[in-house]
């Protein structure tokens, strides 16, 4: 297993009047971070935040490319990101116990923290597809270029971990420096994680590690 400690290219905020960072998203331009009580989109490029979204954002949020999905207690939204409305909901697989969310691969898959587990589940039921396991508390999930990735916060230690999505056996660890810690992961597509930082109220960029490297 090849392990590495992150390195931050930037801090976006503390966002004010925002206690803590649940789940995080990227649309192509803008990052979009779960508040609690709103979501929060951000621009990448000048670390402003752009607009928000006045609607319960607990924990994971998503992009399938046309909407967003957030975790809400124990059901998943589906949102049209225009106008915050919700268009459908599908119950959570941990029933409130979930707490990292992706899309990829026409699924969504829903980290569960406490359980250690990660579901790949039917967008339009809820009905769990495959059941991934780790052994380490899950706080975000994400997919970049065919490779699985979820962050753990475990005690006083958060990491990214690229896992096999067969088997759960972690193949790459890129550990947080001391004190960091993330409650949201998502990839933009390319060479930069996304990361919620809990309640230091900032969602951070992380260099994804090159492949072979």
């Amino acid at each position: 297993m090849k392990k590495s400690t992150a390195t931050i290219l930037h801090e976006y905020g503390p966002l004010e009047g925002v206690e803590n960072i649940g789940g995080v998203t990227y649309d192509g331009q803008q990052v979009w971070a779960a508040c609690g009580d709103k979501l929060a989109a951000i621009d990448p490029n000048t670390g402003k935040l752009v607009r928000s979204l006045d609607i319960a954002a607990h924990a994971g949020t998503a992009f399938d490319g046309r909407h967003l999905f957030q975790i809400v207690e124990d059901r998943i939204q589906k949102i049209d990101p225009n106008t915050g409305g919700v268009l459908a909901s599908i119950p959570a697989p941990g029933g409130g116990a979930d707490s990292g969310l992706a899309w990829a691969e026409g699924s969504l898959w829903v980290g569960q923290y406490r359980e250690r587990k990660i579901h790949q589940i039917d967008p339009e039921t809820g009905a769990i597809l495959r059941t991934i396991e780790s052994n380490r508390f899950v706080t975000g999930v994400t997919w970049v270029d065919g490779e699985l990735w979820h962050a753990t916060w475990e005690g006083e230690e958060s990491d990214l971990r690229r896992i096999d999505p067969r088997t759960g056996e972690v193949k790459e660890q890129v550990d947080m420096p001391a004190g960091v810690f993330v409650s949201g992961l998502e990839s933009d597509g390319a060479d930069r994680f996304f990361c919620g930082g809990g309640r230091s109220g900032k969602v951070r960029a992380i260099r994804r590690p090159k492949r072979g490297a």
